[in-house]
């Protein structure tokens, strides 16, 4: 008896020092960027693919849809790459069934989608009117994910701001657009918010502010420098803090859902790790990208960071008050608190250097920060020119929102890898290494703590990238491909004599399908080698993998340990 209790007590103490050095914290200054890590993900984890109105739909003057800023801006010449459109795209408006059932066959059991603000307010004001045939297209599509087992999370916010609204108002430089977009979320939640529990207000706001009004890349295509992202910003959070009170005070008790918002974010990592104002440059461009909208949402108001030198450079300006606004104290309880789940959209990551830029020369959102971004020539770039392959990155990243922001509850909306290799086939051999890289990565992070709670592949489908349209390149026969920047999981082809847009497979599906198998509890228990393996056998030709060293679970350490333990003391014994 003495020697089982002594063989249960070291048993749990054993479990406890190992689950405990599980959980430890992230060690920032330790360089394992090349380690692959073979563990479990959590009961539960949810594995979907994403898309974004303007980008998939198509039918853009269908069916009673009001016009966007990006209808008229990618109808001016010179704005987008080849005079491109999201005229008909990958005409999911008419492709809902063939859609969700990719999407089953994927094995997804969620998919991220957002609502077009326009397609079901034409004008962007409900009082004007309320488009019924839009309303009934997410209807339809919103039950056809729910029949199929597939859990919709839906965006409010994905860019395409009514173009009335531009034209009237200024757009997101104009304080009414708060109560406007409130009333369309409101209009959301009551139409589809029965069967909707996971709500997304804005996509990557950092865009629309910079992109549409510091450098006039994106639609409205405005280039007020210094200024323009900073107002466009300051009305984007408190729009979202607006629809989350709305969906607490109104909703949350008869719905039951959750209201969050979903932030881009490079990771940027100091140059030399040494040297602190590397160090302070590196925090720096953090906060001024993801910290920028999540440290008013978590805490109040913007990074310290921002306020100091904005408000330094703006006042060696000549100026009386700072180019970046100010929240008052009753905004500042208003907004602090107003997220329900963090989503995480992540790309790549630069290394990053102290930089001056003198104020006598002009502000801008990018000079504000003072800061230099640099690339390792090493990493991999097979997408466009920005997005270089760090896995290591994601993890950094990861860390720092779980450090700053209180462990909040995260789902990974966007991640994915864009291409620029010209190839006879539908070769995406880079993609999966990528996927399998910074999957990996988040698994990692999720054995430090960080609460990921689901994770999106960015894209589902081939789709227009913005200004950056489609880059076409010929295939065998009369057929053209129209790829993405970022690239799909599926990919579709569009027959010169046949205006008809046909799915076709990505090889990186068998590599989603494969991670994506958690249909039943007893999948969710397997662990990332089991994944792994199974992904093998199929991808042989395509994939260097180890599957010869797999590392125990805790669980089985423990068992091992305990079993060899025992053994000692029955031989002593005997």
């Amino acid at each position: 008896m003495m020697l089982l209790q002594c063989v249960g007590r070291t048993f749990h103490v054993l479990l406890l020092v190992l689950c405990l050095s599980a959980a430890e914290d992230f060690d920032w200054t330790t360089d394992n960027h090349d380690s692959f890590y073979y563990g479990t993900f959590p009961s539960g984890f949810s594995w979907g693919a994403g898309s974004s109105a303007y980008q998939t739909e198509g039918a853009w003057d269908k069916d009673g849809k009001g016009l966007s800023i990006w209808d008229v801006f990618s109808h001016k010449k010179g704005k987008i790459f080849l005079n491109d459109t999201g005229d008909s795209s990958c005409d999911g408006y008419y492709k809902v069934k063939d859609d969700v059932s990719l999407m089953k066959e994927l094995n997804l059991k969620h998919y991220q989608f957002s609502i077009s603000w326009p397609r079901i307010i034409p004008t962007g004001i409900r009082s004007d009117h309320v488009n019924e045939k839009g309303v009934k297209f997410y209807n339809v599509l919103i039950d056809e994910l729910l029949e199929n087992n597939i859990t919709p999370i839906v965006t409010m916010y994905h860019w395409d701001l009514p173009q009335v609204l531009q034209e009237k108002y200024g757009g997101w430089q104009n304080i009414s657009m708060v109560n406007y977009f409130n009333d369309f979320a409101n209009l959301c939640f009551e139409r589809f918010g029965d069967r909707v529990k996971h709500w997304i207000t804005f996509s990557n706001p950092r865009s629309v502010a910079v992109e549409g009004y510091e450098t006039g890349e994106h639609a409205p295509g405005l280039k007020l420098r210094g200024t323009g992202a900073y107002r466009a910003a300051h009305h984007i959070i408190k729009a979202h803090a607006k629809v989350w009170h709305t969906y607490d005070s109104n909703w949350r008790s008869k719905q039951r859902g959750m209201v969050g918002i979903s932030l881009s974010g490079e990771w940027g990592e100091p140059v030399d790790i040494t040297n602190q104002k590397d160090i302070e440059a590196a925090e720096r461009y953090v906060q001024f990208y993801i910290g920028w909208f999540a440290t008013p949402i978590f805490h109040g108001d913007y990074p310290q960071v921002m306020k100091d030198f904005i408000g330094r450079k703006s006042a060696q300006q000549g100026l009386g008050t700072s180019r970046l606004p100010t929240f008052s104290s009753q905004e500042k309880s208003y907004i602090k608190g107003t997220c329900d789940f963090l989503g995480v959209g992540h790309f790549t990551t630069r290394y990053i250097t102290q930089k001056n830029f003198p104020s006598t020369r002009g502000s801008t959102y990018f000079t504000d920060r003072d800061v230099a971004e640099l690339v390792d020539p090493r990493w991999p770039d097979p997408g466009s020119e920005w997005l270089y392959s760090v896995p290591w990155g994601f993890r950094r990243l990861l860390n720092f929102v779980k450090t700053q922001f209180g462990n909040p509850m995260i789902f990974i909306t966007e991640n994915g890898v864009s291409e620029k290799t010209m190839c006879t086939e539908l070769c995406d051999d880079w993609r999966i290494q990528y996927y399998k890289d910074y999957i990996n990565e988040m698994l990692k992070a999720i054995r430090d703590g960080v609460n990921v709670k689901g994770y999106t592949a960015w894209s589902l489908l081939d789709k227009f990238e913005w200004d950056e349209g489609y880059s076409e390149r010929s295939r065998t026969g009369r057929e053209k491909l129209k790829r993405l920047v970022p690239p799909p999981i599926i990919s579709w082809l569009q027959l010169e004599e046949n205006p008809r847009k046909i799915r076709i497979m990505q090889r990186c599906q068998r590599f989603g399908q494969c991670m994506m198998r958690f249909r039943h509890e007893e999948e969710q228990r397997n662990s990332a080698a089991d994944i792994l393996r199974l992904i093998y056998d199929p991808l042989t030709s395509h994939m260097e993998m180890v599957t010869e060293i797999v590392v125990p679970t805790v669980c089985t350490l423990c068992i091992l340990i305990s079993a060899i333990f025992l053994m000692f003391l029955l031989r002593k014994h005997n």
